[in-house]
């Protein structure tokens, strides 16, 4: 009997013979089976020991007479009992080789009857994204109302064949690594990858079916730079092929081709909106609340937490109600018999794609709540399928604004934010016109960033430059206080305008 209780050290007895395999059994190359050999008599303390490949009809032979010799036993005794040894590691290689597949077999919770008793009546209950929404406030996301429902939907759609994306956008230290880690946490383990840093050709290593359906977390795009055009790739055609040259077994070299599919849904979070300006494009950008309130609320939430106020008993339950339900979702066609009056404000810039991610995002939706729709089959091919209501859209629309909002936006998501604070500053001093040490002092900026921004402003026009009469020294001012809330009035009108062509079409 081959004894293996110590990984590092097999003992295997005959009458005779005493065998010890030292460093264990290596399973990465099978057309050998090379292992350090320990061999004495019983109750003698001659030892040899000795490097051999036991699938080396030469080297076994030569080493069967050394051992008959060093030893004083027979060769065919020898020979005998290193067979039985070859058969016996071998068996046990095997066996190991099961339980590396097995434990390398990706994870997947089976849901008990309870469970999915539970998820399901969550999904089929009325206003499931409010519900939602409340949900993952529970446990224990505080605040982003909107962004935290956007994200959570955008990672449900990596089960559909048009995944979202997202990226989260905001200052050093304002939370949006926070808040995607603590969304993600709502996601089933088995159907996400995290990631911090990730090597330039990582990516083509994964085996082809790896990565489907998976959710890509990337903590900070600036540690995956090397990894940003096959993620690219990734996103856009849902698969990414790279060609290597190989040398097989007789030292042929040979092209070959590693294939990764998709699709996969990816979210990254960044300081740097300009920098990654090709893969903005293809996300929906999510930008961290930074108010006044919002620091309220989150240093509120770091009281009651430390106090011991916080019912953690709450916040899993919700979070794993959350995970059972994402299990729970099965891949299912959506059709939106009202995609064809759905248009978007003029305002919106790149909107081919942008028009791609809103009908996306509204298919996400109805897909979300698959358990409330009817189910219907295509006449011809006989697919299953849902269909999307105008509640749909209309939740869609109520959602998505901001998001609109900023693809309609001619400077960078933390130039609105600060012009959006100049601007209530101004209202608030009843002042129309402002100096740069002022709104250093009063605002709280670095120099180096109030000028970053006043370049941005002065270059696309929202402020300029004047002249005091009095004093003759130089200020500034805003061109158009109200040019955003026009922008958001605009885009809004526009959406309500798809509401109300779809409402007039199903009346008729």
């Amino acid at each position: 009997m081959l004894e293996t209780s110590n990984p590092n050290n097999y003992n295997y007895t005959t009458k005779h013979l005493e065998i010890h395999i030292l460093g264990g059994l290596k399973t990465n190359k099978l057309e050998s089976l090379r292992v350090t050999i320990s061999i004495q008599k019983l109750k003698t303390h001659n030892i040899l020991r000795h490097n051999i490949d036991l699938y080396n009809d030469n080297q076994v032979e030569k080493f069967t007479r050394t051992v008959a010799e060093r030893l004083e036993i027979g060769t065919s005794e020898i020979r005998q009992t290193l067979q039985s040894l070859t058969k016996a590691l071998e068996n046990y290689r095997f066996l190991l080789l099961n339980k590396q597949e097995q434990d390398n077999k990706p994870y997947k919770k089976e849901l008990s009857a309870t469970e999915t008793k539970q998820a399901e009546t969550f999904l089929k209950s009325k206003n499931l994204l409010s519900k939602t929404n409340e949900l993952i406030g529970k446990s224990g996301v505080i605040g982003e109302i909107d962004n935290r429902l956007l994200m959570y939907l955008i990672f449900t759609s990596r089960k559909t064949n048009n995944p979202l994306h997202c990226i989260s956008l905001g200052s050093s230290g304002v939370g949006k690594t926070h808040l995607q880690s603590k969304v993600a946490e709502l996601i089933p383990e088995e159907d996400k990858v995290e990631i911090t840093v990730l090597s330039a050709n990582a990516f083509y290593y994964f085996n082809r079916t790896e990565l489907q359906h998976k959710l890509i977390l990337i903590e900070d795009l600036d540690g995956a730079e090397s990894v940003l055009y096959p993620l690219r790739e990734l996103q856009s055609k849902k698969r990414i092929t790279k060609t290597v040259v190989h040398k097989d077994t007789k030292g042929n070299t040979k092209t070959i081709h590693l294939t990764v599919e998709g699709p996969v849904s990816v979210a990254g979070c960044t300081t740097q909106e300009s920098i990654y300006e090709d893969n903005s494009n293809r996300n929906f950008l999510l930008y961290i609340d930074e108010s006044a309130e919002q620091d309220k609320r989150i240093m509120n939430y770091q009281r009651l937490i430390s106090a011991g106020k916080v019912n953690i008993t709450e916040q899993i339950q919700a979070a794993e109600l959350l995970k059972n339900v994402q299990r729970l979702l099965q891949p299912i066609r959506v059709i939106n018999p009202f995609a064809e009056y759905l248009e978007l404000p003029q305002s919106v810039f790149k909107p081919r794609r942008t028009n791609s991610h809103y009908l996306q995002f509204i298919e996400a939706i109805t897909f979300y709540k698959q358990l409330q729709r009817k189910r219907r089959y295509d006449e011809q091919t006989g697919e299953e399928y849902i269909e999307t209501t105008i509640e749909d859209i209309e939740e869609a629309n109520e959602l998505i604004q901001d998001v609109l909002l900023r693809k309609s936006d001619t400077i960078s998501g933390a130039c609105r934010n600060h012009l959006e604070r100049l601007k209530c500053y101004l209202k608030e001093n009843n002042q129309t016109s402002f100096t740069n040490t002022e709104i250093r002092k009063n605002l709280r900026l670095k120099e180096s960033t109030l000028r970053n921004y006043n370049n941005q402003l002065l270059l696309e026009d929202y402020i300029r430059r004047i002249k005091k009469a009095k004093t003759k020294s130089y200020c500034f001012e805003i061109v158009n206080v109200d040019e955003y809330s026009n922008l958001k009035e605009q885009i809004n009108n526009a959406l309500q305008t798809c509401i109300a062509q779809i409402n007039s079409q199903t009346r008729k």
